[in-house]
């Protein structure tokens, strides 16, 4: 099972794969980093990333409108991926499911012109199920 430096390799293999993090959304931090981010910060880009996927993840109405068991029980979160596309980009955000509290979210800077968007948000899903964090 891959830890967050085999991850992030992983997702820079991804055809036009720019930079990609692991980021902790509570907090802001980058547990780790790899490539380019957007303004040459990885820090910078983890803590205004981290606050997008905060806004979702606190958002009442983005929860599923059944009020499925598994997210009301804790064991999922109520937003599985975000994707943010720019003119050049696309920004995703796939949260990790942890035993413990996910707060933990893999980001992906793509390049709209060479990168595969379906192919980058299946990848990305799984590496986040393998994901282990510690």
């Amino acid at each position: 099972m891959p830890g967050i430096d085999e991850s992030l390799l992983e997702a820079m293999r991804l055809p036009g794969a720019r930079g990609a993090l692991v980021v902790d959304w509570i907090s802001g931090l980058a547990l780790g980093a790899v490539g380019e981010t957007p303004g040459d910060d990885p820090e910078a880009t983890a803590a205004e990333t981290a606050e997008l996927a905060r806004l979702a993840m606190e958002s009442g109405t983005l929860a599923p409108a059944d009020g499925t068991a598994s997210v009301l029980s804790g064991k999922e979160p109520p937003v599985q991926d975000l994707i943010l596309t720019t003119v050049d980009a696309y920004h995703l955000l796939r949260f990790v499911i942890t035993t413990f509290d996910s707060t933990v979210f893999l980001y992906l800077w793509l390049d709209r012109g060479e990168g595969n968007l379906a192919l980058a948000r299946i990848r990305l899903a799984e590496m986040a199920d393998r994901l282990v964090l510690g």
